[in-house]
């Protein structure tokens, strides 16, 4: 027996990024957005409104980031998610949030989240709300890797969102070998 939820944006995993643009004063704005991932090899896409302060940032700098969420700084992630940056200007400070100016694009690194996506906008459609970028870099805190460099999913701790409870769950648990488990089956 199966239950219905209708025609919902309900799927697993869903990442929970926190993306990053200066304004026009060269102030870091960030928000929260679940709605996105990879859609080509060198191209992330979002959806996010034309209204929020963060798209608008983007749209005038041509740039952004994209860092995952960790279990360590849930809260402040959450809070640059529920508070509008067109309302309280220094959102991203009050999460306590530190930023770094990427060496790639004219966007702000978050010093706390240890993995980051550094993106030239591809382009914007208010109208479906999706957001394209070109990923120029990946930058990863070497708090986060392993001895051989390797990044240790079990210090960065990313966290998904669950559309079906509103709750962020934690990564790390491996389930299996990709690219490798499947042979089994040939």
């Amino acid at each position: 027996m199966r239950k219905n939820f209708g025609s919902n944006p309900l799927t697993y995993p869903q990442p929970v990024f926190i993306i990053a643009a200066y304004d026009e004063n060269e102030i870091p704005n960030a928000m929260n957005a679940t709605w996105g991932g990879i859609s080509e090899m060198h191209e992330i896409s979002i959806c996010i409104s034309p209204g929020h302060k963060t798209t608008a940032n983007i749209l005038k700098n041509r740039a952004f980031t994209v860092s995952m969420a960790e279990a360590g700084h849930v809260a402040a992630c959450d809070y640059v998610g529920i508070v509008s940056g067109n309302k309280v200007t220094d959102k991203f400070a009050r999460a306590g949030f530190h930023a770094t100016r990427s060496e790639f694009v004219d966007a702000p690194l978050i010093d706390e989240l240890s993995v980051a996506v550094e993106c030239k906008l591809i382009d914007y459609n208010p109208d479906t709300c999706i957001l394209r970028g070109e990923i120029i870099n990946v930058s990863v805190d070497e708090r986060v890797l392993d001895a051989d460099g390797k990044v240790d999913v079990s210090k960065v701790v990313p966290i998904i969102f669950d559309p079906f409870n509103n709750d962020y769950l934690k990564v790390g648990e491996k389930a299996g070998n990709a690219f490798s488990d499947g042979k089994a089956l040939k």
